[in-house]
């Protein structure tokens, strides 16, 4: 596969919640995870929760097996790593299926979705030993941060490998005065976390109006991670489709 130069990892949340409106099984987070992979995705995002309100831990082990015969993708699975994500991924780990990187983010369990990242330095000790738990399990390490420049080198001290801009605030700015305010925020962050030895994913509310201009002014993009508006584009389009129209608007 030949892939941009910012990577397209689909979060499978919303299709597992509509699943879990009914006993049926549909639709199938599975099947919507072998659709987005073969029209192109880098990869696989879930973000399973202790309630369980969208990804449940069986959809989370179907998954892994599923990426074994996808070994040029990725699986990324985020949360908060005080809550369910390390014994998740530790299941995981010792079944010997695929896992390429965890996403640390500190939402509370009955949190709504995320809507902040990690602050430092107050959080830098008791994040260390997970971090240092994935790494021994060979996995990169990406913290969900908000686009502070200040906060990137510590990011790095504490042993992070990547951080996952939270790109709400730049969604609700887009087509508004503070557009270019906001996107000049990011682009700084981003260019303050490839200074510190960080790569940069970024996530939260990208859609296809607003993703072209962020990855082609946000320097070093990695990775965007991007569930919600993709879902609702597959609704009307197709996952093909919808997919394909995000793959375009990474394209340098």
């Amino acid at each position: 596969m030949k892939t941009p130069s910012t990577a397209l990892s689909v979060n499978l949340n919303k299709v597992a919640l509509v699943r879990n409106t009914r006993h049926l099984g549909i639709p199938s987070v599975t099947r919507a995870a072998t659709l987005c992979l073969q029209a192109g995705a880098s990869g696989i995002t879930v973000h399973p929760r202790p309630d369980a309100r969208h990804i449940r831990a069986s959809d989370v082990l179907e998954l892994a097996q599923l990426m074994q015969a996808w070994p040029d993708r990725e699986f990324n699975i985020e949360g908060n790593p005080f809550h369910n994500l390390i014994d998740c991924v530790g299941d995981l780990i010792a079944r010997k299926l695929p896992v390429h990187q965890v996403t640390f983010v500190p939402d509370g369990e009955g949190q709504f979705t995320s809507d902040h990242g990690w602050s430092f330095a107050q959080d830098a000790e008791r994040l260390r030993p997970a971090i240092d738990q994935c790494h021994a399990w060979g996995l990169r390490v990406s913290l969900f941060m908000d686009a502070d420049p200040s906060a990137m080198a510590a990011a790095r001290q504490v042993g992070a490998d990547r951080v996952e801009l939270y790109t709400e605030p730049y969604a609700a700015a887009w087509g508004q005065a503070e557009q270019a305010a906001q996107l000049a925020r990011f682009a700084a962050a981003a260019q303050a976390a490839l200074d510190a030895g960080l790569g940069v994913n970024a996530g939260h509310d990208l859609n296809l109006h607003n993703l072209r201009a962020f990855a082609q002014q946000v320097p070093g993009l990695c990775e965007v991670s991007i569930g919600h508006a993709l879902i609702g584009d597959a609704l009307e389009q197709g996952y093909a489709a919808a997919v394909q129209a995000y793959l375009a608007c990474l394209k340098p």
